[in-house]
């Protein structure tokens, strides 16, 4: 068995790759339209397995999927979460906070951090290796929202 995939809906396909390319880090491998199907799939990797995500493994990957005729997409929270390991989580959730995202669980430890895409989906930053030193702004921020 092998790990391929996440799918989660999106309902604005820009407001979606600002967030999770520009914002996040991530790297657009693939994009395909199915006209009969009404539906756009865009396969997204983390920039370190790009390579991979490129080959004949094709993982892993997060696949976004537009549904042309407009659907709400409400209790992202249910889906769960992606989860992505960085490199220095304080730099990373600055480029995020600079970029207009609410960081819901900064990273106080130094460690974790939680932030949502457009909709409404969980995403865990976890720090690379052992946790980096307590730092503020983040070791007094508090919470916001549900994360």
């Amino acid at each position: 068995m092998q790990y391929l995939h996440s799918m989660v809906r999106v309902s604005d396909v820009e407001a979606s790759l600002d967030f999770f390319c520009n914002k996040l880090g991530l790297v657009e491998v693939e994009r395909m339209d199915n006209e009969k199907g009404r539906f756009t799939l865009i396969f997204l990797a983390a920039p370190e397995d790009v390579e991979r995500a490129k080959s004949p493994q094709r993982a892993p990957m997060v696949e976004l999927t537009h549904n042309w005729d407009p659907e709400d997409y409400d209790g992202g929270r249910n889906f769960g979460h992606l989860a992505y390991r960085v490199d220095d989580i304080y730099a990373v959730c600055q480029r995020l906070l600079n970029g207009g995202v609410t960081i819901n669980r900064p990273p106080r430890d130094g460690r974790m951090a939680f932030v949502r895409s457009p909709d409404g989906i969980s995403i865990e930053l976890l720090q690379r290796g052992e946790s980096l030193p307590a730092q503020e702004p983040w070791s007094s921020m508090q919470n916001t929202g549900n994360w």
